[in-house]
């Protein structure tokens, strides 16, 4: 619509014009020194950021030549004076419409004329004049009917810009606002056009940007479409390995010294790949660029290494360097890919694969298979639909290129190939020329020559993997192409240059990824279809994830805790601490009363007293009264806050385990670690308090103890049981043993014979050692055994019958003072009792309450809120049915996500085709556009 109208309002002659003529006529315009532009330093300055130093675009594709306003004025001005005036000035009008700025081609063509009175006819003088009064009626009718004109709102953008930069608006500070500061317009234009301008690098530079406005308009909405397929794909690559949910990558392949690394570090712009005279590059490193222009750090990611935002492009490296040398030399090389994102303003929107060096020849310390691994692992990467950056140094014959024969195979017609040739400083100009116009090995997107490493003289001046090295590049290349301008100018027809080739990579990635769209959605929407069926059979579209399952986890395992609770108090604390004083007793009495174990075959020493003789010993003896008084200073002097304690806290650990061992948390190792820890830090906190309290507590029992009628009568039936327990184990310890020599027959004569020995009626040479009396020596050890344990059975059945006797079995202890020495077993229980019954009370307040009140709130710290979003996506995976159910809904949920995307993008990409058509079919017309 807007390009009707214009051609409405100029005359028809105006299309003789060529357009390319007219961007001529602009770009003398806006870079005169009379140029309104050319004076504003915001402007400049705004170019130094945008353009790269010394840069000259010679693409083919993109190149413009450079005429002289010299040479095109004379006849100009001859065809003028052939015209009415009110025609040729209407024409001039048309130039400075076309160019948006009226007012600065209408002062231009006012300075042309004063300038060149002398030399035209008085008839082109007052052309000239009317021309200028013609353009000034121009301006102000550009600016009374320029709203109504129908454009797109992203034209209407760049016009608004341009004119905010060309009016100076606000500048009432000659380079600067207050303080020297640019005007808030020109900063608007930068930002505008720093997005593509920064992607394709044109940064820190004093070149002009020689694109259109149609031009910059078209780079933005390309940077647009890349970026989100881009983005688009990296979610891909999270949901499956499948090749058919996977959007198109550029590929790099070459030999290890074709400068495959210099390439991509120019387009970087930092040194960042590892470097080393053996094969350092080992893996591949999906490499993504994001441009962020509104960002002025740049930095790297790691995203399966979770290491944040790397600013040290040096510490990249050496990351790099590390995890490609974890392949042992054994293998060289891995498919394990490196992902590596990179941000920053001055990076296009880019998908790279950097993969090994080919090799010719294997070394010594590699594998003889290392060569064809290496073929195998980048036919993998370069398949359809990728596209491949074959990489040759110019000092290597293109037939000799490993790069370009590895395409050949893949790509026979090279559809999907850039040529990249590097090294181009290292021949002759006129055979790198040859090298790029090569028709033997055709490339539909054609060679690109390029001087991508850092200039020796300047490479000093940047601090390895900070500095960006892109502007030094630029300019060393901008030099040395430029003095050879037969060969590689505008004219030569081939594309040289890194920013040449940043610029090709953004549009074939763009269209290829583009061209993949419709493919990449079939292939969505039936693994859509097939996760959706499988959520619904397996899980029957039950909704889950990993915070409501660990939520679901907890509570399910602190109601179980919470019945634990209910059934685990005082008396099972006093049942628990009986059971072990019973066993401490057992000992006492083994080791002060009853026989000791048979260790020896000689006859044992006689003993002054022997416990069958006690219910006939007198009261009043000694011997007795000290062995008492010594077991019960031993036994309340045991430390029993300590062992207490110990005794408590175990149990209360074994029942966690327990219900840990029956809850979902089973499976997760993690959080089965979390729970222990959990109890195990607050037992321990609690433990020396609590045994410090209870053995103050039970300080009186170590000086005096009084029994009571009833303490003695529960503390007989007590010991009788204990005793009869002890007795059963004797009787199956002594049945294990005849099963171990091989029947109770044999196991008699061995213990009649140790019998024998110990009385004296056979002497053993060695004590045995060797064997004796026909017995090996380790059957004279279970015989030895056996002799004890029988020995002791027989004891306790005679302590037993003792308890039924009169001193045992009185219901009145304290009318016999001596009761006490007569049965040690009764009053040494009587004892335990009463210190189980005092720290059970302290245990119960210290230890017990505090554990129950603390734990649960514990859990909730190490397995709630204290938990980070990837931990608990690490605790449910952990499981595997739970893992197979988040991972379906996770892949149905980001499926989702990338339709939706890729239908908005769809929609993107057919305006911007239709977009392109219109422009096209104006150009093939012949008229006036505004692209």
């Amino acid at each position: 619509m807007s390009g009707r109208l214009l051609s409405a309002r100029l005359p028809p002659l105006a299309g003789r014009v060529n357009t390319q003529a007219a961007r001529h006529f602009h770009h003398h315009t806006t870079s005169s020194a009379g140029g309104l532009l050319r004076s504003d330093s915001a402007v400049r300055a705004a170019r130094r950021r945008i353009w790269p130093a010394g840069y000259t675009p010679f693409s083919n594709v993109v190149a413009v030549r450079n005429a002289s306003f010299a040479r095109i004025l004379p006849n100009l001005l001859l065809k003028f004076a052939r015209i009415p005036a009110l025609f040729g000035g209407a024409t001039i009008a048309g130039l400075a419409y076309v160019q948006y700025q009226a007012t600065q081609a209408g002062n231009y063509v006012a300075d042309v004329f004063h300038k060149t009175t002398e030399t035209v006819t008085g008839v082109a003088g007052g052309l000239f004049g009317s021309a200028k009064e013609i353009a000034d009626q121009t301006r102000q009718g550009w600016l009374n009917t320029k709203e109504q004109v129908e454009m797109p709102d992203w034209m209407q953008k760049i016009l608004r810009i341009h004119e905010e930069i060309g009016e100076g608006k606000g500048n009432t500070g000659g380079e600067g606002g207050p303080g020297g500061e640019p005007p808030k317009q020109s900063r608007m234009g930068v930002a505008a056009a720093g997005g593509t301008a920064a992607a394709y690098g044109y940064d820190q530079s004093t070149e002009e940007d020689t694109r259109t406005d149609g031009e910059v308009a078209r780079d933005d909405q390309m940077m647009v479409l890349t970026k989100k397929m881009i983005e688009i794909r990296s979610i891909l690559q999270t949901v499956g390995q499948s090749n058919t949910l996977t959007l198109p990558s550029i590929v790099v392949i070459g030999s290890q010294s074709s400068g495959k690394s210099s390439v991509l570090e120019a387009i970087v712009g930092h040194e960042f790949l590892p470097k080393g005279s053996n094969m350092v590059t080992r893996r591949p490193i999906e490499l993504t660029l994001v441009n962020t222009p509104d960002a002025q750090a740049e930095y790297g990611e790691f995203p399966a290494l979770g290491l944040g935002k790397i600013t040290d492009f040096s510490h990249i490296q050496r990351t790099l360097t590390e995890l490609n040398l974890a392949v042992p030399d054994s293998e060289c090389v891995s498919d394990d890919p490196i992902q590596l994102t990179i941000s920053s303003p001055h990076v296009p929107d880019l998908s790279l694969i950097d993969l090994p060096g080919y090799i010719q020849v294997v070394g010594h310390d590699q594998p003889l298979e290392l060569k064809q691994k290496i073929s195998d692992l980048c036919d993998k990467y370069i398949q359809p639909p990728n596209v491949i950056l074959a990489i040759s140094a110019a000092d290597v014959d293109l037939a000799n290129s490993t790069a370009l024969r590895a395409s050949r195979r893949v790509d026979p017609r090279g559809e999907r190939t850039i040529g990249v040739v590097t090294k181009m400083d290292l021949v002759d100009a006129p055979r790198g020329a040859s090298i790029l116009n090569d028709r033997k090995y055709p490339l539909r997107l054609g060679y690109v020559g390029v001087v991508s490493r850092v200039p020796p003289q300047t490479s000093s001046l940047f601090k390895r993997g900070n500095g960006n090295i892109a502007t030094a590049i630029s300019k060393h290349e901008h030099a040395y192409f430029s003095a050879h301008p037969l060969e590689f100018g505008p004219e030569a027809g081939v594309s040289v240059g890194t920013t040449t080739l940043r610029k090709k990579l953004m549009h074939v990635l763009e269209q290829t990824m583009a061209a993949s769209l419709q493919s990449t959605g079939d292939a969505i929407r039936q693994e859509l279809e097939e996760a959706t069926y499988e959520f619904k059979v397996q899980y029957n579209d039950r909704p889950l994830s990993a915070e409501s399952y660990l939520a679901e986890s907890l509570d399910s395992f602190k109601h179980s805790f919470k019945e634990f609770t209910e059934n685990f108090g005082r008396p099972q604390v006093r049942e628990l601490l009986k059971e072990e004083l019973d066993q401490k007793v057992l000992d006492l009495l083994a080791s002060r009363y009853w026989n000791k174990p048979v260790t020896s075959l000689s006859p044992p020493p006689p003993e002054p007293d022997s416990l069958a003789d006690l219910p006939t010993a007198d009261p009043e003896s000694l011997y007795w009264h000290r062995k008492l008084d010594a077991s019960t200073s031993a036994l309340t002097k045991l430390g029993i806050g300590r062992l207490a304690t110990t005794v408590v806290a175990n149990a209360i650990q074994a029942h966690v385990d327990r219900l840990i061992a029956q809850s979902t948390f089973a499976s997760h190792p993690f959080a089965r670690q979390a729970i222990t820890d959990a109890a195990s830090g607050i037992l321990n906190e609690r433990f020396y308090s609590t045994s410090d309290q209870v053995e103050n507590c039970i300080k009186p029992y170590k000086f005096e103890i009084d029994v009571e009628d009833g303490e003695w009568t529960r503390g007989r039936e007590n010991v009788a049981g204990v005793l009869k327990k002890e007795l059963k184990d004797c009787e199956d310890a002594v049945k294990a043993v005849e099963k171990t020599v091989g029947g109770k027959r044999k196991l008699k004569d061995v213990m009649g014979f140790v019998d024998k020995a110990r009385k004296g009626e056979v002497e053993v040479v060695g004590d045995g050692a060797s064997g004796a009396g026909g017995f090996s020596s380790d059957l004279l050890q279970r015989g030895k055994e056996a002799v004890f344990l029988r020995d002791r059975a027989q004891l306790l059945r005679l302590r037993l019958s003792a308890l039924k006797s009169p001193p045992c079995n009185t219901s009145h202890p304290n009318a016999n003072p001596n009761a006490k020495y007569a049965c040690p077993e009764i009053f040494l229980d009587v004892v335990s009792t009463k210190l189980t019954s005092t720290a059970v009370l302290f245990l119960n307040v210290e230890l017990l309450s505090e554990f129950f009140y603390q734990f649960p709130r514990e859990l909730d710290v190490r397995l709630g809120r204290g938990l980070s979003k990837e931990e608990v996506e690490r605790f449910a995976k952990e499981d595997p049915r739970v893992r197979g159910h988040l991972e379906v809904i996770r892949r149905k949920e980001l499926l989702e996500l990338v339709l939706g995307k890729m239908d908005g993008l769809r929609e993107l990409n057919v305006e911007e085709r239709g977009r392109r058509k219109v422009e096209k079919g104006r150009e093939r017309k012949g008229g006036w556009s505004l692209f």
